[in-house]
């Protein structure tokens, strides 16, 4: 009877706890606790019941090695006292493999359990919304490498969970058609931001510089402060000619052509509410086949060495210099970017390239 109260207890609270013998077998787990594991599992190994991106059965062994959830355990269970630790775990869901982070506080029970409590329920569960965010986002971007009838590659790198970069191809009456865009801040704002352009940048619109006339004007229904703008980049295929319209991209479109580069100067203000009722303007220019097109945010151009030097677009053309194809370039450039940062990236970096 004592027993059925504390087990009503325990659903009730809102602390998530699980009590695990000296096996790493979870005996009971409570609601709060199977809430914030993706698992189906009422009971099970520990690495099972929490969704252990490393366990395939039970816990043990040299996978567990290093694993904060498990040592807690094992050595709250071997000492016969309390451990707090902090655990850095790999979660596998349906949408992919998720890192999160969180404290647990292990307390012996006696005959052979301990019970985990963690402390920090809350970050886990953002931990987890903000891994469902990072999904939906790789959902926005393009599907396929062809478009039009042109092959295409993009690189995509948000130097965070959630980017505030876009990248976008898709066809319209036949021709080929692409979009980057960045928006301004990083993280969760920006991927909301980022998120809006996908939804209001209309695709049937044929015209450029009318795409981003429409998605400017929708920008200011949303009435945003003066910190809040987005800069676009956006190119139509047709025939021979490349029609491109540019808003506030820093970053110039390069065009290899016979070894040659030209840099597209042509530029209109940013999507933002620092100007009433802007204008956007569009051009053309020709291309001949074999030719690559490249887009590109600024987190290129901008990605700093460990000395603080910026690979700069001297080091985009560099590497558009010496490629074949945009697949090539694109490959190429995210090798060249990792080793110029050492591997640590301050920006969304996002490029497309179209094989011409």
């Amino acid at each position: 009877m004592v027993e059925k109260y504390f087990r009503q207890m325990l659903e009730g609270i809102s602390t998530a706890v699980a009590v695990v013998d000296e096996n790493k077998y979870v005996k009971y787990a409570n609601a709060a606790f199977k809430a914030l594991f993706p698992s189906d599992k009422d009971c099970g190994g520990l690495g099972e019941v929490t969704c252990c991106a490393k366990c395939n059965g039970g816990c043990g062994g040299a996978k567990c090695a290093g694993c904060e959830l498990y040592n807690a355990f094992d050595d709250a269970h071997f000492h016969n006292r309390k451990i707090s630790r902090r655990v850095y775990q790999k979660i596998a869901a349906e949408g992919g493999v998720s890192d999160v982070s969180y404290s647990i506080t292990v307390t012996p029970l006696g005959d052979g359990l301990c019970m985990g409590a963690i402390e920090d329920a809350y970050e886990l569960e953002i931990a987890k919304e903000l891994q469902t965010a990072k999904n939906i986002q790789q959902r926005l971007l393009p599907a396929g490498k062809w478009a039009g009838g042109r092959r295409y590659s993009y690189l995509y790198l948000p130097c965070r969970d959630i980017g505030g970069d876009l990248p976008d191809v898709y066809e319209v009456d036949g021709d080929t058609c692409g979009m980057i865009a960045d928006v301004s801040g990083k993280g969760i704002s920006a991927g909301m931001l980022s998120a809006f352009v996908k939804a209001a940048y209309d695709k049937r619109e044929s015209s450029p510089a009318a795409a981003i006339k429409k998605l400017s004007d929708k920008f200011a229904e949303l009435n945003l402060d003066e910190r809040n703008y987005v800069t676009v980049a956006a190119v139509k295929i047709h025939g021979d000619s490349i029609t491109y319209s540019m808003a506030g991209h820093n970053v110039p479109i390069l065009l290899k052509s016979g070894g040659s580069i030209t840099r597209i100067m042509l530029n209109s203000p940013p999507v933002s509410n620092w100007f009433e009722n802007p204008n956007y303007f569009e051009d053309a220019i020709p291309f001949k086949k074999g030719d690559i097109l490249v887009l590109l945010t600024d987190g290129v151009t901008e990605c700093r060495n460990p000395r603080g030097e910026m690979f700069g677009v001297d080091g985009a053309i560099k590497t558009l210099s010496v490629a074949r194809t945009g697949e090539d370039f694109i490959k190429t450039l995210e090798d060249n970017l990792r080793m110029f940062s050492d591997g640590s990236l301050n920006d969304d970096i996002t490029a497309i390239a179209f094989d011409l």
